[in-house]
């Protein structure tokens, strides 16, 4: 009885002394905050897809500020609440996802006006004020990981907001790099789609959403196939219903999910 004690006691001081790592939780992401950080899996329908999702601007730089209702909105946050948002959706269809920008207070938000803060870190460094050192440094983080990372459908999506005069009101509109294929393949899936729930949910609208290659920096540094989307002017009273409604915002993600589902199949033809 003696001896067994002793064992005990020994097994205790080295649990403490090394301690088991902690399990991260199964369909679990503090990313999203309390109230959505966990989630259910719908299908695995992008089972094998890697995504590398870059809210736009964060840290010391809050991109371009729009008014509404005496109070202002900033565009990093909307960017990414709709980046935490979308990611959540490629995770309930089974995909991989890396958030490269990230707040470790802020996660999916459903007020209309989303305070803003300076705490966005790009995977926990510190974002610098310099634009050209703050881009590269994501496509840094982006390239590291697509190093790793063993799939053959890998895909960066880069969420912007707009700043335009009041008056111009604009669809969300897609940017691909110069020369890139598949990105122009993602960047037209997404259109069909938003053109297709524009249809629906409102069939006297249209949708006049456009599709461009264009020389930008992150297009042009990050490895993996890219896509980047301007989801609105944040100075038009309309477009700002599509950034400030919650489910405005969880639309985009739904949309852009489901145009990557479409994507997918269409690589393993």
């Amino acid at each position: 009885m003696k001896m067994w004690r002793c064992l005990v006691a020994l097994v205790l001081s080295l649990l403490v002394a090394f301690p088991v790592p902690a399990q991260k939780k199964r369909n679990y992401e503090p990313l999203f905050g309390k109230k959505y950080a966990s989630y259910g899996k719908t299908s695995s329908s992008l089972k094998g897809a890697v995504f590398y999702l870059v809210s736009g601007h964060g840290g010391p730089d809050p991109g371009c500020i729009g008014k509404y209702r005496g109070k202002e909105l900033h565009e990093d946050e909307y960017a990414y609440d709709i980046i935490l948002r979308l990611g959540r959706e490629l995770l309930r269809r089974g995909a991989k996802v890396h958030f490269i920008i990230q707040d470790a207070k802020d996660g999916i938000r459903d007020q209309a006006v989303l305070n803003n803060s300076k705490r966005e870190t790009c995977m926990g460094k510190t974002i610098p004020l310099n634009q050209v050192a703050r881009l590269q440094q994501r496509c840094d983080a982006i390239n590291r990981l697509y190093r790793k990372d063993r799939s053959s459908y890998k895909r960066a999506v880069f969420v912007h907001v707009d700043s335009r005069g009041r008056g111009a009101q604009t669809d969300v509109f897609f940017y691909h790099a110069s020369g890139s294929p598949y990105g122009k393949r993602l960047a037209r899936e997404i259109q069909r789609t938003f053109r297709a729930k524009y249809d629906r949910h409102q069939p006297n609208r249209g949708f006049d959403g456009t599709v461009s290659s264009r020389d930008l920096f992150v297009l042009r540094k990050t490895a993996p196939v890219a896509v980047f989307l301007e989801v609105g002017n944040i100075q038009n009273a309309r477009d700002q219903k599509r950034l400030v409604i919650a489910d405005n915002r969880q639309a985009l993600a739904n949309w852009i999910a489901q145009a990557i589902e479409q994507d997918y199949k269409k690589s393993k033809k």
